[in-house]
């Protein structure tokens, strides 16, 4: 006999679609990244263990970049099902001293934030997330950030500080960074 008991809920047709969407855009985008016409100059994206959305990124950092330039630092770039209506996250796995990097590795900038009004008031909503990012726009963005951190609102407050009243030591703490990335 039939139960009249809800069971557990598979997934809506329209999650499903979102999903396969998504899948199709991110390998579309993985395969630009990965053509050397298109790329970025220092960046290499492949997928953790063949899930379109998990990439593995290399940062090379140019020497043109003051504190970080020389760095090779290993992150973690992953995409929700509903991408790209919703930010993907960015985690450095190689450890990195910023003023917007979480002691965790997690990348703190502004378009990676979900796209509606900030509730500290902050950033507009024009500066968070919007479908039109890639994950080319992304990495971009956090290499400019290695260049010209924002010490107003930190996800690393040690950092921060250490950027606004002593440069030198915030130098050789990145330094130090740089010559572990190196290392491997």
């Amino acid at each position: 006999m039939a139960s009249n008991t809800p069971g557990p809920s598979a997934p809506s047709s329209s999650s499903s679609s979102s999903a396969a969407a998504a899948a199709v855009r991110l390998s579309r985008e993985l395969r630009t990244m990965q053509s050397s016409n298109d790329g970025i100059e220092g960046v290499s994206v492949g997928l953790v263990d063949d899930d379109v959305f998990k990439w593995e990124v290399m940062l090379m950092i140019n020497d043109d970049c003051e504190f970080y330039g020389g760095g090779f630092f290993r992150a973690r770039l992953v995409f929700p099902p509903d991408y790209p209506s919703s930010p993907p996250s960015l985690t450095f796995m190689t450890p990195v001293f910023h003023p917007n990097i979480y002691p965790n590795g997690e990348v703190c900038i502004s378009i990676l934030h979900p796209a509606r009004d900030d509730p500290h008031g902050y950033e507009s909503a024009s500066e968070r997330w919007n479908p039109v990012q890639t994950p080319w726009s992304i990495l971009l963005s956090v290499i400019s950030m290695l260049n010209d951190p924002n010490d107003e609102s930190p996800a690393n407050v040690e950092a921060a500080k250490m950027w606004r009243e002593d440069r030198k030591e915030f130098g050789r703490r990145v330094r130090r960074c740089v010559r572990d990335s190196q290392e491997g």
